[in-house]
């Protein structure tokens, strides 16, 4: 087996393991590994060509490929040792990883840190109790984007999509540019699950109907998908039988949620949290294994990669503090208080004083207008920023400037 020492190993070289790496690399760390499952760096960017990233951290629009191919530049510029076609088979309490690939076969790695940076998977069909049978034509959103924008494959010719998420809105749009009749898109929840600007971008300009309080029923096809059953829901998400009827189909898209990947992570006994699915974070996005830190989409999936990186760099800086004794493996931590319309928060900790400022991001229970989102320590204002709209779908942001004696509360309320 063959042994490998390093000051920090990133597992995952998509945007959050990407920017970790070369965040670490800047902030003087050494010998920094980036393990990528994948034949090259970029995660799902790859496959994203359609633009909307960079808004926040860059001041421009960038296809997913092109945000993902700065990182992966400056990845190679800083001297980050990379590899790719690796698979991370388990990670241990002491920072130890077992790893494998076809030109070293076993590694084991011994690490000052870890940085987790494995992303997400997408909810599938037998996740979500889709009844009927198991007909081909069943894709998930991003199978369906790899198809089109990696393969060059368009997977059928006209198609249902079921759940409203990001990247289903986006292939609303994309199949329809490519020819394939789009019918619908049926949401269970009362309210669509993806940002606004796709809502109007990907549906509306194309006149896709979105129907709210809506699913898919059943399933028609045994061997090849021929149709599928939709029907409205009552306000218990029952289906409502008078509302069913058949549309003819050859392709169902499922955008019906993102999870966190976190099979390593169980592994190596982190605490997760049951509402994000990811790890339970201090405000350094240290997990509850001291040096091993979480960021980006295996925490908590973000809406924005902008947000995706920032969480990453965080990890980063944490990572090498804690390399260098300045961040106690041991420091108590408090639990962030929520109050009024937040959902949750990452991270969900912090010690019990820390200086300087963190970024602390969180979701909203319900939609709201003309809200503000406060922070405060002892009762004293840390944070502060204004929203003029609020959604679940739709990640906040805000810079905590220290906390004292553990102490400190989020709240997201009408402006008064």
């Amino acid at each position: 087996m063959k042994e490998i020492r390093t000051d920090i190993t990133v597992v995952g070289g998509g945007p959050a393991g990407l920017a970790a790496a070369v965040e670490a690399k800047r902030q003087g760390a050494e010998k920094v590994l980036l393990i990528e499952r994948d034949f090259e760096l970029g995660g799902v960017l790859q496959q994203c060509i359609h633009d909307g990233f960079g808004l926040h951290r860059f001041k421009r629009r960038m296809s997913g490929a092109e945000y993902a191919q700065k990182f992966i530049d400056e990845c190679e510029a800083s001297g980050v040792e990379v590899f790719t076609d690796t698979m991370v088979l388990e990670i241990t309490k002491d920072r130890e990883l077992y790893a494998c690939n076809s030109t070293d076969g076993m590694m084991h790695i011994q690490s000052g840190a870890i940085i987790l940076a494995m992303g997400c998977r997408e909810r599938t069909a037998g996740q979500i109790l889709l009844l009927g049978a198991r007909p081909s034509g069943v894709m998930t959103a991003g199978s369906v984007q790899r198809y089109i924008n990696m393969e060059g494959y368009l997977p059928g010719t006209r198609a249902v999509i079921l759940g409203s998420g990001d990247i289903g809105l986006i292939m609303a749009r994309r199949m329809t540019l490519e020819g394939i009749q789009v019918e619908g898109v049926y949401e269970v929840m009362p309210n669509p699950g993806g940002l606004t600007r796709n809502i109007v971008q990907c549906l509306e300009d194309y006149n896709i109907p979105l129907h709210l309080s809506s699913t898919v029923s059943f399933v028609h096809g045994r061997d090849t998908l021929e149709g599928v059953t939709v029907a409205k829901l009552d306000e218990n998400r029952k289906v409502i039988k008078e509302t069913e009827r058949y549309v003819p189909c050859d392709l169902l898209v499922l955008a019906v949620g993102l999870i966190p990947e976190n099979e390593l992570s169980k592994g190596a006994g982190i605490e997760l949290d049951p509402k994000t699915r990811g790890p339970v974070v201090d405000q350094d996005f240290m997990t509850c294994v001291p040096g091993i830190f979480a960021a980006g989409n295996v925490a908590a999936v973000f809406d924005l990669v902008d947000y995706v990186s920032q969480s990453a760099e965080i990890a980063a800086r944490g990572a090498v503090k804690f390399i260098r004794g300045e961040k106690k493996a041991d420091a108590p931590l408090c639990d962030v208080k929520l109050d009024g319309n937040v959902n949750f928060v990452i991270p969900q900790k912090v010690e019990a004083s820390f200086e300087g400022t963190r970024e602390f991001f969180m979701r909203v229970k319900k939609p709201d207008a003309e809200t503000v989102l406060q922070c405060t320590t002892e009762g004293e204002p840390c944070g502060r920023a204004l929203y003029q709209r609020v959604a679940p779908p739709e990640m906040l942001a805000c810079e905590v400037s220290g906390v004292k004696n553990g102490d400190l509360t989020i709240s997201v309320a009408p402006r008064g």
